[in-house]
């Protein structure tokens, strides 16, 4: 089977519109149609069903759906293995990131790494450390730095292979008006009085300050959420709320309060697909991130 051919169907497949995958191909609709065409005259099986606007994959459709990604992951895997023997360090890298460690960790990182490398084409892609799993998993991106989760494979058993860069100290901030400024200690019980502002629910950091606030028996009262630490910053600055921020954001604008006992610390690091050859590219990037650059 020609790969044109497969790359056009999982497209199609992907977005359920040829004009989409046309688009996303760089070809026209009419070209794509005849790819799929071309292809369901080799299967000998129709893979898409047209139902006014709409298409839906067949039964053979959905049976080729896996085998064609098996087929050019394999593909593309050689491709890197081969890429690699030779030495080089060029080529296309795709590097996920969250925004807060795409802002505050990398910039460093990677000026080092695109003066050393400048024949890799480098991609960055902001992306919630939460969905980074999955889209290494589908060969979305070659290498994702984020918040790693609570629980990370550390027997092989899993498909994602996870390195440990950094511990990222979080802190409860205030506005400088803030009624708990002054205290000389500050419990849970004195900020379940008060409206946070906080990540997403399904974040690591906002799953650490709920164990917390669980542990107690006492209620996280969230009044806004948003999953930029930096928006979270610019609102505790001007006093609608308390949250927890990793030291790195703390400047004037905020005030940290004194929590003996309360104890706030992510872990942040590198994922890719465990098994997956990682091409040369994806290998030094790895190598310097890690490196200890200077804050």
């Amino acid at each position: 089977m020609d790969t044109q051919l497969l790359s056009a169907f999982i497209k199609v497949a992907e977005h359920q519109s040829f004009s989409i995958a046309a688009d996303q191909m760089g070809l026209t609709q009419s070209a794509v149609s005849k790819r799929i065409a071309l292809l369901e005259e080799q299967v000998t099986q129709p893979l898409f069903d047209r139902i006014g606007r709409q298409i839906f994959l067949t039964y053979a459709g959905k049976a080729l759906w896996p085998r064609a990604k098996d087929i050019l992951d394999a593909i593309k895997d050689t491709q890197r293995f081969m890429l690699a023997q030779q030495g080089d360090v060029k080529g296309e890298l795709r590097l996920a990131t969250s925004h807060h460690i795409g802002i505050h960790r990398l910039p460093p990182i990677l000026t080092a790494y695109t003066q050393q490398h400048p024949n890799v084409h480098l991609q960055l892609h902001f992306i919630d450390s939460e969905s980074a799993s999955h889209a290494i998993l589908h060969g979305e991106f070659d290498l994702a730095v984020i918040t790693l989760p609570k629980v990370i494979d550390k027997d092989g058993s899993s498909n994602i292979q996870y390195h440990p860069l950094w511990e990222d100290p979080m802190n409860i901030v205030v506005h400088h008006k803030h009624p708990l400024k002054g205290r000389k200690n500050v419990t849970l019980q004195d900020l379940s009085t008060y409206p946070a502002i906080l990540p997403d629910i399904s974040t690591r950091t906002t799953q650490l300050v709920q164990q917390l606030f669980s542990e107690k028996q006492l209620a996280l009262n969230i009044t806004m959420t948003t999953n930029h630490l930096d928006a979270i910053k610019m609102m505790v600055s001007v006093g609608l709320g308390w949250s927890t921020l990793p030291e790195r954001l703390l400047d004037k604008t905020l005030h940290t309060l004194p929590t003996a006992g309360i104890h706030l610390t992510r872990e942040l690091g590198c994922l890719h697909r465990r098994h997956r050859t990682l091409s040369n590219a994806a290998r030094e990037m790895l190598r310097h991130l890690k490196i200890k650059y200077e804050k």
